[in-house]
This record gives C-alpha cells, structure tokens and sequence, in this order.
C-alpha cells in the first residue's frame, strides 16, 4: 500500500460515514423506494400531512435510540450494508458494522483488505476500524480517529462530513419532510409486519431530491428512503429502524490502537 492509497482509504471511510447518515440535505443527495413487498399507491391529499408528521418528528425524537439496518447504493462507485444501534439524546452516538457490498470503491477496499468495518460515533469524533493491511501503513494501528473539528478545517466537504456525522438523527427525515412543498400521505401499507402510513414529499438541496417514509401507530419512524443524485450517479438509501429506546454503547477505542486522521495527512503531505 502507498502513502497515497493510505491517505485516500483514510478519506474513503470519512465519506463511507457520512452516506450512512446522509440526509436529504447532504451534498446533493437523498432517496426514495420501497420494499420488494411494498407497493407504492397512488398519492391521496390529506388536510393532516403537517401535525401527523409534527408527532411523529417527537415520538422519535423523545425515544432517543434504535437499532438500525441500512442499505446505500451510490452510482458505480458504491454498495454498502450497516447494522447497529445509533442514539440521539445528546448528539449522535452508537457503533454500526458496515460491509461494502459492491462498486469501485468497494474493490478499492477489497484489494486492501477490507471488506468490512466497524464504526463508533462519539460525540466529539468517530472512529472506524480497519484491517491488517492498513494497519501495517499506520504503525500497527486499525482504527482511525476523525474529530469533528478537524474535519472542518478541510473546507466545505470536511465540514459537510462532520455535519452529518454530528448532527443526522432519524427525526431530521420527518423535519425536512415538514418544510416539503408537496408532503403527502400516500397510503396505509405493511412495512415489515407492521402496519405503517407512508409518507412523501420533494426536498431542495443542492438537487431535488424525494423523501419517503413509513411512521407506525405509535408515531415512530419504521423505514426511511431517500433518492437523489451525484456526480457519481443515483444514490438511494433504505434505512428500517426497530426497538426505540434500545441502550446504546459506543467505547472509545485504546488510544495505543488509534491513528489520528488530521495526523495521517500531515505526515502524507506533499506523497
């Protein structure tokens, strides 16, 4: 592995991060789709679209935490499955077990290794955890530190990153949702077993994107899809969420384990 290739694994996990929490706001992109199941019925208006959504935007804000399940696709470039336990109560906490499942950046992580990595969201920065392969270009490292702060010193896209990974919670759907122009109900369907009303409406960013979600009978947000584009291509994201109020642990790895992203690049400079 060069110091280049290191250099871009260690900014490849930053981006992998911020599309598990993308949001519709999130450079441009968003999602939309269903489950094989799930049809889509044609769209109804209905007077209640605001308060509906108003409720479940607080159901899920006050549980706090969940277990999530997700599924993104980017273009090409990239597939990925996640899995885990995420919390909202004071910042963004929670650790996910993500597996690159197909693309170019996916191969990329194959040939170093990688086919899978953990993350832990803390308040102050997340971490990923890597292979042996990258571990033998960090002095025997596996995880890598990204602060927050650090982040944004990089310009727009690193602030972007910290963003997301600060400040995305499920109940930012339903928020943007509630500013959509065109918010509708579009129909009762069965979402996993459980009866769910869904959702959905347009949302600007930096291109239009679409917003669907499937909220249950105790307000809470049971799948989550959103659609937009990249210059990479389409990016679609499906994210199902179950036992509201689950605990949630994210430990901070050993420091003697840990190599410091802001660190990897000043050493790299000029590589």
């Amino acid at each position: 592995m060069t110091s280049t290739t290191l250099r871009r694994t260690a900014f490849s996990t930053a981006v992998t991060a911020a599309l598990l929490l993308c949001t519709p706001s999130c450079a441009g992109t968003g999602a939309t789709g269903g489950d094989r199941d799930e049809g889509r019925p044609t769209a109804t208006p209905t007077a209640p679209v605001p308060s509906a959504l108003r409720a479940a935007e607080r159901a899920v804000g006050r549980a706090g935490s969940a277990r999530v399940e997700s599924a993104t696709v980017m273009g090409s470039e990239l597939s990925l499955e996640a899995t885990g336990a995420l919390g909202w109560s004071d910042g963004l906490t929670g650790t996910l077990t993500i597996t690159y499942t197909g693309g170019t950046t996916a191969e990329t992580m194959r040939g170093l290794g990688t086919t899978a990595m953990e993350a832990r969201y803390l308040a102050d920065a997340y971490y990923a955890k890597l292979g042996d392969a990258f571990a033998e270009r960090a002095g025997g490292r596996h995880w890598i530190r990204y602060v927050y702060d650090d982040l944004e010193e990089l310009g727009d896209l690193g602030a972007d990153f910290a963003d997301q990974m600060r400040s995305t919670t499920p109940h930012q759907a339903l928020k943007q949702l509630l500013a959509s122009a065109d918010v509708r109900r579009v129909g009762e369907e069965t979402t996993r077993g459980r009866r769910t009303t869904h959702w959905s409406g347009t949302v600007d960013g930096a291109t239009a994107q679409t917003v669907d979600v499937w909220v249950d009978d105790r307000d809470l947000l049971v799948k989550k899809v959103e659609r937009g584009r990249t210059a990479t291509g389409e990016l679609t994201q499906t994210a199902w969420y179950t036992d509201y109020g689950v605990t949630v642990v994210a430990e901070r790895p050993p420091a003697a384990d840990t190599a410091d992203f802001k660190e990897l690049l000043a050493a790299q400079t000029g590589s």
